[in-house]
């Protein structure tokens, strides 16, 4: 859903029909001013916080739809930032800037729990196009009605409309791009997907090339899908990866 904000642009609205809120922390003062005017164009409540104590009060004051967090904070690091919030608010998109541009840092950040990464210094357009991205993919944003809400392969079944996930009746928790993964596996079962549409289909863009976010993930979606039950996630050596009823 999308409403028209004070400055002309179109603004997504939160699932409540409020203004979609947005955490930042960063303990950088001009970054985070910069950030917040930024996304308050966008016609986003952003509040702001510059260290970890003071995001974890944020969280629980202002139950963002969505967070921005810099992995390098003063006293308590982004990693142990981003698991403390996880507690608070299980599903909420978090995207982690860090200073280093380094494949373990992204790889360290996303197997916490981060859903999306930037490194400094960073397009503003960039930030934003990404926030976007991720509240789509969450829910966050009010869907479009959508013809089918109920996908099922197997005993695999996922609604849309609610984002639950059921095995064989058990309940499976999974992170906002888990889903998203998911729900396109699921929407082309028995096809086999490349790493490449993969990331422009989940990511909406080239993860920095670094195709392996895909491997992550998909281990991610089979400890939670196949664990301790007939294989539904498949790799096709060399092409990529496709789902079918358990066999």
């Amino acid at each position: 859903m999308t409403i028209i904000s004070p400055q002309g642009r179109t603004a997504m609205l939160g699932p409540d029909g409020a203004p979609v809120r947005v955490l930042v922390v960063d303990d950088g003062a001009a970054l985070g001013e910069l950030l917040s005017m930024t996304l308050r164009y966008e016609g986003w409540e952003v509040r702001v916080a510059g260290d970890g104590a003071g995001a974890v009060r944020a969280v629980r004051d202002a139950r963002p739809d969505v967070v921005v967090l810099d992995l390098a904070l003063p006293g308590r690091d982004g990693l142990a930032v981003l698991g403390r919030l996880r507690r608070e608010i299980p599903d909420v998109p978090v995207l982690f800037l860090t200073a280093r541009d380094s494949g373990g840092d992204r790889i360290a950040g996303l197997t916490a729990g981060g859903d999306d990464h930037v490194t400094k210094p960073f397009a503003l357009e960039d930030v934003v196009a990404r926030l976007r991205g991720l509240i789509r993919r969450s829910g966050a944003a009010a869907a479009a009605v959508r013809a089918e809400s109920v996908l099922t392969v197997g005993d695999l079944m996922l609604d849309e409309d609610s984002r639950e996930v059921f095995r064989d009746g058990d309940s499976i928790h999974l992170t906002a791009t888990e889903f998203e993964l998911l729900r396109y596996l699921m929407r082309n079962p028995r096809r086999v997907l490349s790493k490449a549409q993969i990331l422009d289909r989940v990511w909406s863009y080239d993860f920095g090339g670094q195709a392996n976010v895909v491997e992550l993930y998909i281990s991610y979606l089979r400890k939670k899908i196949d664990a301790g039950r007939a294989p539904m996630i498949h790799t096709r050596r060399g092409a990529g990866y496709l789902i079918k009823p358990g066999e």
